[in-house]
């Protein structure tokens, strides 16, 4: 009883020996190392702080609230509050027993979004391929007037070209497209680029990508083309194309959508994206917790930063009244902007957004 008693306390003391008691906690180490981290690394001060400040104006105004004795959740408070200097929805610290993150990117802004209304346009016969929703919305109680209605609600789910492809061709029948992204907060840039591809016939650039080469705030890499290619394989849809767009459309979500604005077929309706341009990669301070940025900085094809989002072609919010009717306002503004685009190309044989 006594092996088994002396047994049960070395297996307990070798599970609790890597708890953050074990690492460094001096609180002024700690946010000096936090605040280096970010000097050399971070991608966007010139973008995010104020014209009137600079990086260590912020390590200076939040310093001073240390004191040598103050709880671990006191220090947590204090490093969130200056990591939020630079607004950016990337830039997040981590521990075990909290997560330091800016959201008012979107949190200051209209949903624009009922999730009620989007199960009740979805329906309960609605298909799915990999991360992707999908049903047909028929209206006139014609079939030759449905029109496609996708729901992709995170990058983080997988899609591949054979989920999308097997899509479009049951979608074939249908004018238009109406792919609904609002509330997607991104995930993995590789989806975003599989999900373009199946929306253009020719190889576009479309944007460039800067990556940190030193601590300087200004030292970046020359601009690194990015192509949106295209597929050897698979279905290709050029056909009209509604994006649904809202401010918590976000990193690869905001991707995804500045990639697909240009293309010919494809009009963006609803708010602009949150943003979230910068690709992130993580670090840690000394006592353990985790450190994201923004590292890599990405623009579009006329190499303008979009981190701050991407304006739609048109404005539209969800309104009060159609909320209380159960419509919502952005899928029928596209339903009607699509009726009235095909019957404009009926007319004259070009398509103009």
């Amino acid at each position: 009883m006594k092996k088994l008693l002396a047994v049960l306390i070395a297996v307990i003391s070798c599970c609790s020996c890597s708890t953050e008691e074990d690492f460094t906690f001096d609180p002024y180490e700690n946010y000096d190392a936090l605040w280096e981290i970010m000097d050399r690394g971070y991608c966007f001060f010139d973008l995010k702080l104020p014209q009137d400040s600079s990086w260590r104006d912020m390590y200076e105004k939040h310093r001073r609230d240390l004191t040598p004795t103050m709880s671990r959740d006191s220090l947590f408070l204090v490093m969130t509050q200056l990591l939020s200097e630079l607004k950016d929805g990337h830039v997040n610290l981590s521990t075990s027993f909290d997560y330091g993150h800016y959201w008012k990117w979107y949190e200051d802004y209209p949903p624009n979004i009922s999730l009620d209304l989007q199960r009740a346009y979805l329906g309960k016969d609605y298909r799915i391929a990999g991360g992707l929703k999908y049903r047909r919305l028929t209206y006139n109680d014609h079939a030759q007037d449905s029109i496609g209605y996708i729901v992709y609600d995170s990058f983080n789910k997988p899609i591949s070209n054979s989920n999308i492809s097997g899509m479009l061709s049951r979608l074939t029948e249908c004018k238009a497209l109406i792919i609904d992204i609002r509330g997607n907060g991104g995930g993995q840039l590789t989806y975003a680029d599989e999900f373009a591809r199946h929306f253009t016939k020719e190889r576009i650039l479309t944007g460039y990508i800067r990556h940190k080469t030193g601590p300087a705030h200004d030292a970046f890499s020359n601009p690194l083309p990015i192509y949106l290619d295209t597929l050897t394989t698979g279905v290709v849809w050029m056909r009209p194309v509604v994006l649904l767009t809202n401010r918590e459309v976000f990193s690869s979500a905001n991707d995804f959508a500045f990639k697909m604005k240009p293309l010919p077929f494809v009009t963006l309706l609803g708010d602009k994206t949150g943003g979230g341009a910068g690709l992130p990669t993580s670090s840690e301070i000394p006592c353990g917790w985790g450190v994201r940025y923004s590292a890599g900085r990405m623009t579009d094809a006329s190499d303008v930063d979009v981190e701050f989002g991407i304006d739609p072609h048109y404005y539209v919010s969800l309104s009060d009244e159609d909320l209380a009717n159960g419509e919502d306002t952005l899928i029928e503004e596209a339903v009607r902007y699509i009726k009235r685009k095909i019957a404009e190309y009926n007319q004259t044989g070009v398509w103009i957004k």
